[in-house]
């Protein structure tokens, strides 16, 4: 690994903690997250030629200081906030603070900017933008190229999100005790959309996108390193895992798509899995299971060596559809069922989808519909369900796979 890229990774870890320190300091999420990423392109820019700093954090966090310092300095309107603030001699070439200038107790507000980043008040496309921009690091580039959205747009996403949060007046501080349930359970359902449109791109000419993943995966083990007891917190970092783990087996050398059913389980990356696998153990004996650790479990079946066991998987996609019911767990029990008692019993139930709005033009809904009608026997309807999901996926590798499998039918 080269220093740069060395000194990019270190620069990702650091960013929340920054921003969450000056937050905590400060107030004002705008003008803090302008002068991190002022703090992150001077360290960029310098660290490789220099080296890091013994405390990196402390630097990036004085730096960061100097810019808000230098801000408030230049607007008249400020001036009593700016006499609050102890100022520092400009210099050209910064060297390492102090292992105190952060506080010196290594506090890691990661957990709080979270927080703050999946404000209820936010829509969950603005939670996913600020998170991946605040927490994860990403420019705004970055996160507009994932998104497939013009870069532009993405900006006025994330200024419009950190306007709303300044709106409510929101402290940077943990959420009231009762109100920690169902704060930290968005937190986990944005990482939980941030990985799935990584591992799935929604549209677009690439299957995966894997800055988005590995993005999820780090934020997905700092809220894990925070809150160690939380089981749904374990279940989603080892259902990442479990799933990730696959990656390399999910498309040919051309970047055609190679569905779960026929990847070469071989090409797995045991050590995710066995990570993955690990986490359930220390969790679900201990924890109330939840629909994260429950996807983690079926995650972890398919995991195993051997034919896979269908009728666990069934059974654990029928106590998934009672504890968090909703379309897409029944679309993927409809194939669980099918796999044990017939295609004909899988479409049975995959026809109470077909008057659900959430789910009832959604490609996948054809998609499955078509490979069950294949196993039945119904070449024609496969094929036509097939074609109907490639006209209505947006991402071309899908789209590739669906037209080709609608072509390998017979007449």
């Amino acid at each position: 690994m080269t220093a740069g890229h060395a000194v990019e990774g270190l620069l990702r870890e650091l960013a929340p903690q920054v921003l969450g320190t000056l937050v905590r300091r400060y107030g004002s999420f705008d003008e803090c997250e302008d002068a991190t990423q002022e703090a992150l392109l001077a360290a960029a820019l310098q660290w490789p030629a220099d080296g890091v700093p013994d405390n990196p954090r402390g630097w990036l966090v004085t730096v960061a200081g100097r810019r808000l310092t230098d801000q408030w300095r230049s607007d008249s309107a400020r001036r009593r906030r700016e006499e609050s603030v102890a100022l520092m001699d400009p210099a050209d070439r910064l060297v390492s603070p102090p292992a105190d200038a952060d506080d010196g107790a290594g506090r890691d507000d990661t957990l709080k900017l979270l927080f703050l980043c999946c404000h209820p008040a936010l829509t969950p496309a603005s939670q996913a933008a600020l998170t991946l921009r605040a927490v994860g690091g990403l420019s705004t580039a970055e996160i507009a190229a994932a998104f497939f959205v013009p870069e532009a747009t993405m900006a006025q996403r994330i200024s419009r999100a950190k306007q709303r949060i300044k709106a409510t007046g929101t402290v940077f501080t943990l959420p009231p005790e009762a109100e920690l349930p169902s704060r930290i359970a968005v937190v986990l359902h944005v990482l939980y959309l941030i990985f799935n449109e990584g591992y799935t791109a929604t549209s677009g000419a690439d299957l995966l996108r894997v800055e988005l993943t590995t993005e999820a995966i780090r934020l997905a083990r700092a809220v894990h390193r925070l809150l160690p007891a939380d089981g749904e917190a374990a279940g989603l970092l080892a259902l990442m895992l479990l799933t990730d783990a696959r990656r390399g087996a999910r498309a040919t050398a051309e970047g055609e798509l190679i569905p779960l059913a026929e990847q070469d389980r071989t090409r797995w990356d045991p050590a995710p899995i066995a990570e993955g696998e690990r986490l359930l153990e220390q969790t679900l004996p201990y924890a109330t299971p939840g629909p994260y650790q429950l996807q983690a479990a079926i995650a972890a079946v398919y995991a195993q060596p051997g034919d896979i066991d269908w009728p666990q998987i069934l059974g654990l996609y029928a106590v998934l559809d009672r504890l968090a019911p909703g379309p897409m767990v029944t679309l993927n029990r409809a194939v669980a069922l099918a796999m044990v008692a017939g295609p004909e019993r899988g479409l049975e139930l995959l026809s109470t989808l077909d008057a659900d709005d959430r789910v009832a033009r959604h490609h996948r809904l054809a998609a499955v519909r078509a490979h069950l009608l294949e196993l039945a026997g119904d070449a024609a309807g496969a094929r036509e369900q097939y074609l109907l999901a490639a006209k209505r996926t947006t991402s071309l590798p899908e789209q590739r796979y669906l037209e080709r499998k609608a072509r390998k039918l017979p007449s």
